[in-house]
């Protein structure tokens, strides 16, 4: 009888089987840590620019609208959106909308590949999710 060396086919099977449960649980991990990545953009960028809204208040005395993260670069000196590799902003809503003469001002920023939209409003300095 000639000793064989190699593994059999139960063998194999059950490691394909285990590399399979793995995969089956580390893809969809992955998707979700992307998800949070891009929410955590979103949040940054909203942070960002709510301290340069105080800086410009303290250098205008008002603070100033904006529409989209574009509009919030050129009326916000010293912010920066997060762009992708091609220099497009990568926020599908980033607005600052003002109240009270110019006194207070509401702001919200949500990332395109991302699942929440951030909010805040300078009466209560409060930032929320939705």
């Amino acid at each position: 009888m000639k000793n064989q060396k190699g593994f059999t086919l139960i063998e194999l099977l059950v490691v394909i089987a285990i590399i399979g449960i793995l995969a089956a649980i580390a893809i969809p991990q992955f998707a979700a840590y992307r998800t949070r990545a891009f929410n955590s953009t979103a949040l940054s960028d909203l942070r960002n620019s709510i301290t340069a809204q105080e800086a410009a208040y303290v250098d205008n005395e008002a603070y100033q609208a904006c529409a989209d993260a574009s509009a919030c670069e050129a009326a916000l000196p010293g912010f920066t959106g997060t762009k992708d590799d091609a220099g497009a902003s990568v926020m599908s809503a980033f607005a600052h909308a003002l109240g009270g003469d110019d006194q207070e001002f509401t702001a919200s920023a949500a990332h395109n590949n991302g699942d929440v939209t951030y909010g805040f409003d300078s009466t209560t300095g409060v930032i929320s999710e939705s």
